[in-house]
């Protein structure tokens, strides 16, 4: 099992900047992907950006040079820096873990809201 728990969300301002974190426990080795996620109230949860264990990054192009996802393996932990924040990224935040072993198993945080004002 890997649990994971998000921090850093909250209210901010049209324009301005949050930083998310999302610390791994428990089975985290091969963990190979980890990936931030968002749902806004109505919609369907959206992939926002992940990254590999070797460091390759995807991310929405809702948020291409807005948002930067990094990974720090030794404290197990990912980032989603977040600048340029627009109202229309008001959303719950839920990171996202992909390990693979004998299958595919996925692991959910529990969800950080992110509210950007106008």
């Amino acid at each position: 099992q890997v649990q994971l728990v998000e921090s850093g969300g909250g209210l901010v301002q049209a324009g301005g900047s949050l930083r998310l974190s999302c610390a791994a426990s428990g089975s985290i080795v091969n963990i190979n992907v980890m990936a931030w996620y968002r749902q806004a109230v109505g919609e369907q949860r959206e992939l926002v950006a992940g990254i590999t264990s070797g460091g390759i990054t995807n991310y929405a192009d809702s948020v291409k040079g807005r948002f930067t996802i990094s990974r720090d393996n030794a404290k197990n932990t990912v980032y989603l820096q977040m600048n340029s924040l627009k109202p229309e990224d008001t959303a719950v935040y839920y990171c996202n873990a992909v390990r693979v072993v004998v299958g595919i198993q996925t692991y959910w945080g529990q969800g950080t809201q992110v509210t950007v004002s106008s």
